[in-house]
C-alpha cells in the first residue's frame, strides 16, 4: 500500500525482520526452553528499533532550548552581532526547512544563531529607557502562551482541524503579504514611524490602534502553529517515525516560539511607545 509515511520506506527496517524471520525458521532444532526464552522476551521498543517518541523529542527539544539561550546571552553581551545573526538564521531556518533528512548540527546551529539575533534584539530594546523591564515582561508571556496552549492541547481541548489549518494559511499569505508592504514603506521613506503601519500612532476603529490588533491576531496565528507542531509530533509517534525526524520536530517548536516571542516583544514596544 502506498504511503508517505518516511518510516515505511525505510526498507533496512523491514529487512531487520525479515532477517529474524529467516535464523527462526533455519533454527528448528531448538529446545522447548530455549524457544520459551525466546518468546519471553519482552517486546522491542520503539527506542530499540529507532522509531521517534516523546520523550526522546522532548530531550531534542529542551537541548535545542539551551543551545538557543546561550546564543542568547551572547546576543545580549554582543548586541553588534544582531545583523549577523539575523541573516545566518535565515539562511539556516531556510536549509533545516528543505532538507529532506533532519540534521541534528543544522538545528543546533539555527538555535544558536537565532538566540544570538534574539538576544541582541531584546537588549537593543532594554536599553532603552522607555522600554526597561520589557525583557522580563516579553519572557513571561511567551511562556503563558506556550505553557497554556500546551495544556489545552494535552487536554483535548484544541486540537489541529483541517478547516482551522486552511483558515491559519490564508491569514498567514495575508500577513505575509502585509509584512512586506509595509518592510517596504519603511525602506523607501513612505512612513517614518518605527514598526511602520504597525506603530502606536496609526489608530483604526474605536481609536484602536492598528499595531495593537496586529499583534494579538499575529500573536493568535503563533499559537496555533504551536498547536501544529504538537500535532505533528503526535502524529509521527503514532505513524513511528524515524527516531531523527524528533530533530525537525524540535527545529518547528523553536522556530515557532522565536516567532511567538519576537510579536509579543514587539507589541509590548508598541504600546509602551511614546
Amino acid at each position: 500500500m502506498a504511503t508517505s509515511n518516511p518510516a515505511f520506506k525505510n526498507t533496512a527496517a523491514f529487512s531487520a525482520g525479515a532477517t529474524k524471520g529467516i535464523q527462526l525458521s533455519q533454527n528448528q532444532n531448538l529446545s522447548s526452553g530455549q524457544l520459551d526464552d525466546l518468546y519471553g522476551r519482552p517486546s522491542a521498543t520503539a527506542v530499540d528499533t529507532e522509531r521517534m517518541t516523546y520523550e526522546d523529542t522532548i530531550v531534542k527539544t529542551v537541548v535545542a532550548f539551551g543551545f538557543l539561550l546561550v546564543g542568547a546571552a551572547v546576543g545580549w553581551v554582543i548586541p553588534v552581532l544582531m545583523i549577523p545573526a539575523a541573516i545566518a538564521g535565515f539562511v539556516l531556518a531556510l536549509v533545516n526547512i528543505f532538507k529532506k533528512k533532519p540534521s541534528a548540527a543544522l538545528v543546533l546551529s539555527y538555535s544558536a544563531v537565532q538566540g544570538v539575533f534574539v538576544g541582541a534584539l531584546t537588549m537593543f530594546f532594554e536599553s532603552q529607557p522607555e522600554y526597561s523591564g520589557i525583557a522580563v515582561q516579553a519572557v513571561l508571556a511567551t511562556f503563558t502562551v506556550v505553557g497554556v496552549t500546551l495544556a489545552l492541547f494535552a487536554s483535548g481541548k484544541i486540537r489541529a482541524s483541517k478547516k482551522a489549518t486552511k483558515i491559519f494559511l490564508i491569514a498567514m499569505v495575508g500577513y505575509a503579504a502585509f509584512s512586506l508592504i509595509n518592510f517596504g514603506m519603511m525602506i523607501f521613506g513612505v512612513t517614518d514611524q518605527p514598526f511602520g503601519m504597525r506603530s502606536y500612532e496609526i489608530p483604526i476603529l474605536g481609536g484602536i490602534p492598528l499595531g495593537a490588533v496586529l499583534g494579538v491576531f499575529v500573536i493568535l496565528l503563533a499559537a496555533y502553529s504551536l498547536v501544529l507542531d504538537f500535532d505533528g509530533v503526535q502524529q509521527g509517534v503514532r505513524n513511528g517515525a524515524p527516531r531523527n525526524f524528533a530533530w525537525r520536530a524540535a527545529f518547528g517548536i523553536v522556530l515557532t516560539v522565536v516567532w511567538l516571542y519576537m510579536e509579543i516583544l514587539r507589541l509590548l514596544a508598541i504600546l509602551r511607545g511614546d
